[in-house]
């Protein structure tokens, strides 16, 4: 029996809908302060959000939207320093209006921290924008609830890439075997079966329902809660109106059979 010890979770659109009422948002504020006249829609966003990490994503969106675009001075200190303008405007919006945790996240988080199961966070956000969330969406002291937080430049390369991941079990010294993935896109299952791990549950949102999850090893709309049941949308039904510790384990050992 391979025995579930920690729970890695993605942040973005996995915890919260920081993608679009947050970072979407945070962007286009960051490109009003320098003067430029970019206004990222949600379509837009949507298409962004296919390569992963802010910067890059601001690359990405100059090489397909804008190739012509030449910025005064150094390129990459043009991306960083919009980038920098973004986070702070990220943070300030998780203080006001600020942002709720999706339905069952922080039933499910208490849950899991209070059965002595270790939780760890795997995200290409930047850590601050991780503390932002946590601190003002779930508790003053969020980050001490978990083992490990893995986030934006601390391995070079990015989801899709398994680097995140494997990176997280080394900090927790566990074993894919050991490690369930909560995650929300496509990249996100590619980088954790790159990682080796099987364990594999997946919250769609608004951008990533119709993405191929064949992948995974549970699909779900959300994790459920109180007068919010969850729904089964694609692999066995493992799970009742919400997605608990029981439910886990029990995806957990189905993965692994």
């Amino acid at each position: 029996m391979k025995q579930l010890q920690a729970l890695i979770f993605d942040v973005d659109g996995t915890l919260s809908d920081t993608e679009r009422d947050g970072h979407l948002v945070a962007f286009n504020k960051a490109f009003a302060d320098a003067g430029l006249d970019w206004n990222w829609t949600v379509e837009i966003y949507g298409d962004l959000l296919t390569v992963t990490g802010g910067k890059e994503r601001i690359k990405y969106f100059l090489e397909r939207y804008l190739p012509d675009f030449r910025p005064e001075g150094e390129f990459e200190t043009f991306v960083a320093d919009l980038h920098a303008a973004k986070t702070e405007h990220y943070k300030a919006l998780m203080v006001d209006p600020g942002l709720p945790l999706r339905p069952g996240v922080e039933r499910l988080l208490r849950e899991a921290r209070d059965a002595g199961m270790r939780l760890a966070i795997a995200t290409t956000t930047t850590p601050a924008n991780v503390t932002a969330l946590l601190r003002n969406s779930l508790a003053e002291d969020a980050e001490d609830w978990f083992d490990v937080i893995a986030a934006g430049d601390v391995v070079p390369a990015k989801k899709p890439a398994p680097d995140i991941f494997v990176w997280a079990m080394e900090q927790l010294n566990l074993p894919p075997e050991s490690c369930m993935a909560i995650e929300d896109s496509d990249n996100g299952v590619k980088s954790v079966r790159g990682a080796g791990i099987r364990s594999l549950l997946i919250t769609v949102n608004d951008y990533t329902r119709h993405q191929d999850f064949s992948d995974a090893t549970l699909v779900v709309d959300h994790l459920g809660d109180e007068g919010q049941p969850s729904k089964v949308l694609a692999g066995p039904d493992l799970v009742n109106d919400q997605v608990d510790l029981d439910a886990l384990r029990n995806i957990h050992q189905y993965a692994w059979k």
